[in-house]
């Protein structure tokens, strides 16, 4: 097996025609080598993850494989549960909340530890877990380092470090190749012979290390839970230099005096998902042949085919600001962007370096037949990951994927519906042991072994509308589309977690209307007026959001797909029904549960009333003003600190209400430097580390996007009720922000959107229709359509809004 390598000239000229100039939008820089992850730059594919740290001496580059999960399936539900459902409604019904909790706290649990209380590695729930460490121990230690230069490339996603010693210029570059699967280490220095380390795997747990025909193998099996076999997993290490000699042992590879070096890592497990009950192969043989292959390719090649693959994503949508301040920012490195934002120094282009980031990293952790992004995407270090690294189902998850179909990565959504048609697989029985119920459904906790049950802890883990807003996903992919034959395909799994809350739905004394028992609003409480405080409730807000949200798609998706029209009609009878909105007369907010108790946190991090916001779009300032006016004043009392997810989330929240000004308040609150390794905190130490990663902390991938979607929003919105696209409808004020160009964001019935902006007015807008519905735009009477030839099409203008029809594949232009 051997590499064709080329010089450093010629790769530096590929390169360079291949990726673009250095720009502050689409370059993160450092100064200096990691200390911790957060510091380090992410790299993927999908599947394969690796964190480049940077260091001279002993280089370290964390190791990831998204299906490195400890635990197994189990049968988590509580056999018994069901038989006290009645009672506890009944206690809910009488007002006692109290005394339902209790019997909840009881009965309505998983059999078992759950998640082990958020360490679950050693349990059957399971963890998500790193593969290990490629180290790379330089000979050389002592000379004195200069023009350490590090960064991640976003445009090429690639990672390049470059420094001299000893008057030699040293580079050391790293990406994770999708269509070749391996993880590639490219070391060059401008003398030859001047190469001289000594590299291998690391992993601390559960591994056997191996030099087998000249590579190193690590391999083992991870904890299966309850003392069952769990994955296994292989990686292999290959070396291939030109000059230089090369010595052997049994757990690393020793190189010295070489000219160049390429390190091809690959890693797979038996995981077969989603169909885990059967395990898949070996690992081992389909790791070799990754790396037999890959060394047959050379560098360029390598390098060529990534960035064709990785760039066919990225390149769909592209954010750019008209903005000086943008020179004063060249060379720094990313974290002194950030401090220097805070002290009041104007960069617009962080916004676009941010959206880009976000949108790098969907693409980099979620691809189209694997795996969903958990909580941390796919980058860990850990052996025990905060809350297991997994599928939190009362926003994280999905807040994953909101920037999904706005940013035109459509493609990189669909491993979220493989999950939603696996948890609508085990959700049934869940729905069934519990309730009594029909179709399926998903409590808070979920990982790739279909856990559904409720967690170990009732008062945060038997929220219920988990599964739902998950299954929400598959309609707003189709809204996006237009695409009837997925529609047709996920409907079984709509329509099944539909069916669960018609069923379990009950009617309230007071006013009639029908309420989710028992239920809570996502991990907050309330203060009865005697003091008590609880959890356990009928009906929270956000629950009777999110069955609008699925109910109404259910109606719709029968109407299109014709069928079901029975169905469809009692739809339309529980719909009328379902708790209302309400408007709380105690705060003026929109109130959070279904009678107005008081709140225990009133700034608590999980604004969930306001699922009506966003993502769902029930709340508008045009179709709801009144409620648009409560979600305002429930938006100030929350206040703008939190975790790093909430002030994510309130970015998009306040572009909904079109006040730019605060999402970009919002956006600045979220970029403020956070302390690397923060211990895990609910209401402090909230920010972005060195990297950008979003600190909860600790980091979590969720704040970033979620914020990346919220820009979006601010740029473009095409929700409510008729799905007008609005242009720039929460533009924050400040000259740096009001110019500027986006390529490639998409609105809803299949248009993607190309425009530029001057003196925050809209100027030319591109739009590409994908399935020949009509658009409806909220532009200036002047506006003027024309087709891809020139020839004006005729359009209607009524109460600023401008409609024309359009043609599948066809584009048009407006002039403003």
């Amino acid at each position: 097996m051997n590499c064709k390598l080329y010089s450093t000239l010629q790769t530096a000229l590929l390169l360079g025609a291949l990726t673009l100039s250095a720009q502050s939008d689409v370059t993160i820089r450092f100064n200096e080598p990691a200390r911790h992850f957060t510091a380090s730059a992410p790299l993927g594919n999908g599947r394969l993850g690796a964190m480049v740290f940077g260091n001279t001496n002993r280089e370290r580059i964390v190791l990831n494989e998204i299906s490195m999960w400890t635990g197994g399936i189990q049968d988590a539900d509580s056999k018994e549960a069901a038989a006290y459902l009645p009672q506890i409604q009944q206690l809910l019904l009488q007002g006692k909340n109290i005394e339902a909790q209790k019997m909840l706290q009881q009965y309505f649990i998983c059999q078992g530890p759950g998640s082990g209380s958020g360490n679950g590695a050693n349990v059957k729930f399971g963890c998500y877990q790193t593969l290990g460490d490629l180290f790379i121990q330089w000979k050389d230690t002592v000379s004195d380092i200069r023009n350490y230069q590090r960064q991640l490339k976003l445009d090429s996603a690639i990672s390049t470090l470059s420094w001299e010693r000893n008057d030699v210029a040293y580079k050391e570059e790293v990406l994770v190749s999708a269509p070749q699967q391996v993880t590639v280490v490219r070391l060059v220095a401008s003398k030859p012979g001047s190469l001289s380390f000594t590299t291998g795997l690391y992993r601390k747990e559960r591994a056997n290390i191996n030099l087998v025909n000249g590579a190193l193998i690590m391999s083992g099996t991870l904890n299966g839970g309850n003392g069952d076999t769990g994955v296994k997993y292989a990686a292999v290490l290959k070396v291939i230099s030109k000059g230089g000699t090369r010595t052997e042992n049994k757990d690393q590879l020793t190189i010295n005096g070489a000219d160049e070096c390429i390190l091809l890592i690959a890693a797979r497990t038996n995981m077969n998902w989603p169909h885990v009950e059967t395990p898949g192969p070996d690992p081992l043989p389909k790791t070799v042949a990754d790396i037999t292959k890959a060394a047959t390719v050379s560098w360029p090649a390598l390098v060529q085919s990534h960035v064709k693959d990785y760039t066919s994503f990225f390149n769909r949508c592209q954010l750019s600001f008209t903005d000086n301040s943008n020179d004063a920012v060249k060379g720094l490195s990313t974290i002194d962007r950030l401090q220097r934002l805070q002290q009041g120094e104007k960069d617009a282009s962080l916004v676009s370096l941010y959206f880009n980031f976000g949108r790098y990293l969907l693409i980099s952790s979620s691809r189209n037949g694997g795996m969903p992004a958990n909580l941390q995407g796919l980058w860990a270090e850990e052996y025990q990951t905060p809350w297991n690294g997994d599928y939190h189902l009362d926003i994280n998850v999905e807040m994953n994927y909101w920037p999904a179909e706005v940013t035109n990565l459509s493609d990189c959504h669909q491993p979220l519906f493989t999950l939603a048609s696996q948890m609508a697989k085990y959700g049934e029985r869940t729905a069934r042991t519990y309730y009594k119920a029909n179709g399926w459904m998903a409590h808070v906790i979920n990982n790739p072994w279909g856990f559904t049950s409720p967690g170990e802890g009732a008062s945060w883990g038997s929220a219920l509308t988990g599964g739902a807003w998950v299954a929400s996903h598959l309609w707003k992919h189709y809204q996006y589309t237009n695409d009837k034959k997925f529609l047709q395909e996920i409907y079984p799994v709509l329509k099944g977690a539909a069916t669960f809350f018609k069923e379990i739905l009950i009617t309230e004394p007071s006013h009639q209307w029908l309420v989710t028992a028992p239920s809570n609003s996502p991990e907050n409480s309330y203060i009865l007026p005697n003091g008590q405080e609880g959890q356990t409730c009928m009906g929270p807000t956000m629950d009777m959001q999110i069955c609008r949200d699925l109910l109404g798609s259910n109606l719709e998706a029968a109407r299109i797909l014709q069928t079901d029209k029975a169905w469809a009609d009692s739809l339309k009878i529980v719909l009328a029904r379902l708790a209302p909105n309400q408007i709380s007369p105690t705060t003026g907010g929109v109130q959070e549960w279904l009678e107005d108790y008081k709140e225990a946190d009133p700034h608590h991090r999980h604004v969930s009333p306001l699922y009506g916001l966003y993502p769902y779009d029930e709340i508008t300032p045009w179709d709801t003003p009144e409620m648009a006016a409560a979600a305002k004043k429930t938006l100030l009392r929350r206040g703008d600190g939190a975790t790093g997810w909430s002030r994510a989330w309130k970015v998009a929240f306040w572009a909904r209400l079109g006040d730019g000004n605060h999402a970009y308040k919002m956006l600045k609150e979220l970029w403020v430097p956070a302390a690397a390794g923060s211990d895990i905190s609910m209401s402090s130490g909230a920010g972005t580390y060195a990297n950008l990663f979003c600190a909860h902390p600790p980091f979590q991938i969720d704040g970033n996007l979620g914020a990346t979607a919220g820009i979006a929003e601010m740029l473009l919105q095409s929700h409510g009720k008729e799905n007008i696209i609005r242009l720039l409808p929460a533009l924050p004020d400040g000259e740096q922000f009001a110019a500027g160009r986006i390529k490639g964001l998409r609105a809803v019935n299949d248009f993607v959107i190309d425009f530029s902006w001057k003196n925050k007015r809209v100027e030319e807008v591109s739009i590409h229709s994908g399935s020949g519905v009509a658009c409806k735009m909220l532009l200036p009477q002047t506006a003027v359509v024309k087709d891809r030839n020139g020839v004006a099409v005729p359009h209607q203008y009524k109460d600023g809004v401008l409609s024309f029809n359009t043609k599948k594949g066809m584009s048009y232009r407006i002039t403003v």
